[in-house]
C-alpha cells in the first residue's frame, strides 16, 4: 500500500504538483491572514455539495437568559421611551445629555465585556436583540450603543489584550468612564486596509517622565464613529523597527495599540454628517504622538499581527450588529408598511386588495422573516464559541441590501406619507440611514465581488486550502506529500459531486437527502440539489481558471451569490421548524424559497454561460442545469398569503415583528398601531354600512343598522386613521432661518414678484 502511494505521488502527482506551484498566484501576508481569521461551519457543509440536515437542525437555538430579557424590558425599554428620533436629528443633531448618561450608567457599552471586568457579560444573542429593539426607536441610538460591542477595543481587549491591559482598561469601558473608538479607514485606504500610510516608528521616547522603547505614531483616520467623543482611540497602523529595538524585522506589519485621546499630538477632529445621521462620526488625526509599547494591545508579542486580530474580531461583529439593524428595518418596514396599507384607502377600497401593493409587501414581510431567520441562526453559532467568517460576510453584505430594498418597497406603498418629513415620519430617516449599513464594514461591492466566494472558496471547500498549503511549503517533498493526500482525496469528492449532481438535476431533486420537515421538505431536496451543483460547478471553475478566478469578480459575485442564498434559505428553514412549522408562516417560507431558487439557478445560468472554456460549461450545463433555469419565482397565490400576514391581527404578524420599540406616546408609530387596531376591530361594522350604502354612521345609528356604541367606534377609528394619514407641516421661519426678519412671508414673495415685473 505504502509503495503504491509512493509510486502515485512520484508518478501522477510530481508533474501535477510541479505545475500547480507554478500557475499558484502568491499570496500576501494580509490575504493570508484574512483567510485564516475566524472558522468554517455550516458554509463548509455547503461546499461539500451534501448538506448534512441533521446538523444543522441539531443546532441549539439563540436564547436570552433570564437576566438578558430583563434587561431588554427594563433599561432597554426605558432607554427607548427617552428618544424622540426627530428632535435627535432635527433639533438637537446628538443624542441628548441624559441619554448618554443613562446609557453609560446602565453599562450599554459593556454588554459583551465580562462581568469579572464589571461588564454585563451578554452573548452574542443578547447583544443583537439590544441592538434590534434599539433599532427601530432610534438609528442615532443603535449606533452609539452597537459601535463599543462590535469591532474596537472592548472586543480586542477580550482577546487578544494582556491581563495587565483588560484589569486596566476593561473595566473603564464597561462602566461608560472611557468610550471607545477604533481608528482604521484613513484617506488613502477604505476596503483596501492594507494600503495605509499610517505609521508607528519603534524608538526611545519620554511617557510619564520616564524613559522607555515605545511608537512614535502618525495617523489620519475619517469616518471614526464616536470618534469626536472618544476618550480610548483603538488604533491600526504600520509598525516599523528601522533601529532593531525589538527584532531583526524592519517592517513588521499591521498593528493595533490603544490610544487615550488627551495624549499630546493627538487631534479630534470636527464631526461628520453620513447620511444626515448623527450619531457621532468624525476624523482624527495624530502628530508625533508616543505611547510604550505595552499600550500595543496583546503588548510586543503582538507587533504585526494586528490584520489577522482585526480580521478574527470582524469575523464576528459583521454577523452582529449591521445584521441585527438590517433585520430590525426589515421588520419595522413589514408592521408599520403593512398596517398603513390595511388602513388607507384610495378608490373607496384598501389599498392592501391591490395586487400592485400585495407583490413588494409580500416582498417586504418574506424579506423580515429571511432575514430574522439567518440573524438567529448566525448568533446561535457565535453564542456557540464559533465565529464563521465567511457567514458573517454574507451576513453584513445581504442583510444590509435587502433591508435597502424592504425600506424602498415601504417608501413606495406609503408615498407621500413616507416622502414628507416631520415628528409623524415614522419611515423617513430610516431610508436615509440605509447607505451607511451598506458602506461600512467593507463596502458590498467588496464583499460581494471579492470576499464571500473568494473566501468561501478557499477556507469552507474541504480540500483547497489544504491544497495551497501544500503548494506554499518550502519544504518541496513534505509539499509534495501533503498535496499528493489532498488532491487525491479532491479528485475523489469531485468526481462523487458530480454523480450527484446529474442525478439531482435531471429528476429535480426527487431523491435527494432531506430530513422529514412536513411541508418543508421538498425544499430541502432542492437545496440539495443546488448545493451539489455549486460545489461541481466550483471544483471545474478552479479547475480551468485556477488562481485566475479571484481575478474574475462577476464570476465570483456569481458563486457567491449562490453560496449566499444557500445559507439564507438553510436559516430560513430552520426557522420554521424551530417556531413548530407553523402553517400560517408557511406562505412566507414559501416567498423565501421560490425567490431563492430562481436566483439560485439564474446565477448558475449566468456562470455557464461565461465560463471561459466553453467545453466545460456545455458540459456542466448537460450536468446540472439540462432543462434550463426553470424557476420563475413565487406564484400569485403565495405573494397574496405572505402579505396577508401583516393586514390583520394576528400571532403570525408578531411572530414576524417580534420586541419592536413600541411606546406609548403620540409618535407616528405609536399612532399607527392604535388606528391600525382600531380599523380592524371595527371592520365587521364597517361592512354592515357599506352594505347598507349608508356612509354616514350617525344616519346607520338611526336606521339601526349599528348601534351607537357602534357608531362611535367607528368614529374613533375614522379618527384615528386620519391622525396618521395627516403629514406634518411648518411655518417658513421654523424651516429656514432667512425668514426670521421676515414678518409676511407671503407678502415678501409678493413685493419681490412685482419688483421683478418693475424691473
Amino acid at each position: 500500500m505504502r509503495s503504491a502511494m509512493s509510486f502515485r505521488r512520484d508518478t501522477l502527482t510530481k508533474p501535477i504538483f510541479a505545475l500547480a506551484r507554478g500557475v499558484l498566484p502568491a499570496m500576501s501576508d494580509t490575504e493570508r491572514e484574512a483567510l485564516e481569521a475566524g472558522d468554517v461551519w455550516w458554509d463548509a457543509d455547503l461546499f461539500t455539495g451534501n448538506p448534512d440536515w441533521s446538523k444543522l437542525l441539531k443546532v441549539p437555538q439563540a436564547t436570552l437568559t433570564d437576566e438578558e430579557r430583563a434587561f431588554l424590558n427594563g433599561p432597554v425599554h426605558e432607554l427607548c421611551a427617552m428618544l424622540d428620533e426627530w428632535k435627535i436629528f432635527w433639533e438637537w443633531r446628538d443624542l441628548p445629555q441624559d441619554v448618554w448618561h443613562f446609557v453609560r450608567r446602565e453599562k450599554f457599552f459593556g454588554m459583551i465585556i465580562p462581568k469579572e471586568f464589571g461588564g454585563l457579560g451578554f452573548s452574542p444573542y443578547a447583544h443583537s436583540e439590544v441592538v434590534r429593539k434599539i433599532s427601530t426607536r432610534s438609528i442615532a441610538a443603535a449606533v452609539t450603543v452597537m459601535v463599543p460591542n462590535s469591532l474596537g477595543p472592548g472586543e480586542l481587549l477580550m482577546r487578544f489584550g494582556t491581563k495587565e491591559q483588560q484589569e486596566r482598561w476593561l473595566p473603564r469601558l464597561a462602566d461608560g468612564r472611557d468610550i471607545p473608538c477604533f481608528g482604521l479607514t484613513s484617506p488613502e485606504a477604505g476596503s483596501d486596509a492594507a494600503s495605509m500610510v499610517d505609521t508607528g516608528i519603534i524608538c526611545k521616547g519620554t511617557f510619564e517622565d520616564r524613559e522607555v522603547v515605545g511608537l512614535r505614531l502618525n495617523w489620519h483616520k475619517r469616518y471614526i464613529t464616536l470618534g469626536p467623543v472618544a476618550t480610548l482611540l483603538g488604533l491600526a497602523f504600520k509598525a516599523y523597527d528601522p533601529d532593531h529595538l525589538v527584532g531583526d524585522q524592519e517592517e513588521l506589519g499591521i498593528t493595533v495599540a490603544l490610544i487615550p485621546t488627551n495624549l499630546p499630538g493627538v487631534e479630534i477632529g470636527q464631526r461628520h454628517l453620513p447620511s444626515m445621521q448623527v450619531f457621532q462620526n468624525g476624523p482624527n488625526r495624530g502628530r508625533d504622538v508616543f505611547i510604550p509599547l505595552d499600550y500595543v494591545i496583546g503588548g510586543k508579542e503582538r507587533l504585526g499581527q494586528g490584520w489577522k486580530m482585526l480580521m478574527t474580531a470582524l469575523a464576528a461583529g459583521r454577523g452582529i450588529s449591521l445584521p441585527s439593524l438590517s433585520a430590525a428595518g426589515a421588520a419595522y418596514a413589514a408592521r408599520t408598511t403593512g398596517a398603513y396599507a390595511r388602513i388607507r384607502e384610495q378608490f373607496g377600497i384598501s389599498i392592501s386588495k391591490f395586487e400592485g401593493v400585495e407583490e413588494p409587501l409580500a416582498r417586504i414581510v418574506a424579506t423580515a422573516y429571511q432575514l430574522d431567520a439567518a440573524r438567529r441562526l448566525t448568533c446561535a453559532a457565535l453564542n456557540a464559541g464559533i465565529h464563521p467568517a465567511v457567514i458573517s460576510g454574507i451576513m453584513k453584505l445581504h442583510a444590509t441590501e435587502r433591508m435597502r430594498t424592504a425600506v424602498d418597497d415601504a417608501m413606495d406603498i406609503h408615498g407621500g406619507k413616507a416622502v414628507i418629513d416631520g415628528p409623524q415620519n415614522y419611515l423617513g430617516n430610516l431610508h436615509r440611514a440605509v447607505p451607511v449599513g451598506i458602506t461600512v464594514e467593507g463596502a458590498n461591492i467588496l464583499t460581494r465581488n471579492l470576499i464571500v466566494f473568494g473566501q468561501g472558496a478557499i477556507r469552507a471547500h474541504p480540500y483547497l486550502l489544504d491544497e495551497m498549503n501544500a503548494l506554499a511549503d518550502t519544504d518541496r517533498e513534505r509539499g509534495l506529500t501533503a498535496f499528493d493526500k489532498a488532491f487525491w482525496k479532491h479528485v475523489g469528492h469531485s468526481f462523487r459531486t458530480l454523480f450527484r449532481a446529474f442525478g439531482r438535476s435531471w429528476t429535480f431533486g426527487a431523491f435527494a437527502l432531506a430530513p422529514d420537515a412536513g411541508d418543508a421538505t421538498p425544499f430541502y431536496r432542492q437545496l440539495s440539489r443546488y448545493s451539489a451543483a455549486f460545489a461541481l460547478c466550483v471544483d471545474m471553475a478552479l479547475l480551468t481558471l485556477g488562481g485566475a478566478l479571484k481575478r474574475k469578480e462577476m464570476l465570483s459575485a456569481r458563486f457567491g451569490d449562490i453560496l449566499s442564498e444557500l445559507y439564507l434559505l438553510s436559516a430560513a428553514l430552520k426557522r420554521w421548524q424551530d417556531e413548530g412549522r407553523q402553517k400560517e408562516d408557511f406562505a412566507a417560507l414559501e416567498w423565501c424559497m421560490a425567490t431563492g431558487f430562481r436566483t439560485i439557478e439564474n446565477r448558475l445560468a449566468e456562470i455557464l454561460a461565461n465560463l471561459p472554456n466553453r467545453f466545460v460549461a456545455v458540459f456542466l450545463k448537460l450536468v446540472v442545469q439540462p432543462f434550463g433555469a426553470r424557476v420563475l419565482g413565487p406564484s400569485d397565490r403565495v405573494v397574496h398569503e405572505c402579505a396577508s400576514l401583516v393586514l390583520e391581527p394576528s400571532s403570525a404578524r408578531e411572530r414576524l415583528t417580534p420586541d419592536l420599540a413600541q411606546v406609548d406616546d403620540d409618535g407616528g408609530f405609536a399612532r399607527l398601531e392604535r388606528a391600525f387596531t382600531l380599523a380592524t376591530s371595527t371592520d365587521a361594522i364597517a361592512k354592515r354600512l357599506r352594505a347598507a350604502h349608508i356612509r354616514d354612521w350617525k344616519e346607520a345609528v338611526s336606521k339601526g343598522v349599528i348601534t351607537q356604541a357602534e357608531g362611535e367606534q367607528l368614529a374613533a377609528a375614522h379618527e384615528a386613521v386620519t391622525k396618521v394619514i395627516d403629514v406634518d407641516d411648518f411655518a417658513p421661519e421654523a424651516l429656514s432661518p432667512i425668514y426670521k426678519k421676515t414678518v409676511n412671508v407671503h407678502q415678501f414673495f409678493q413685493e419681490l414678484g412685482e419688483q421683478r415685473a418693475a424691473s
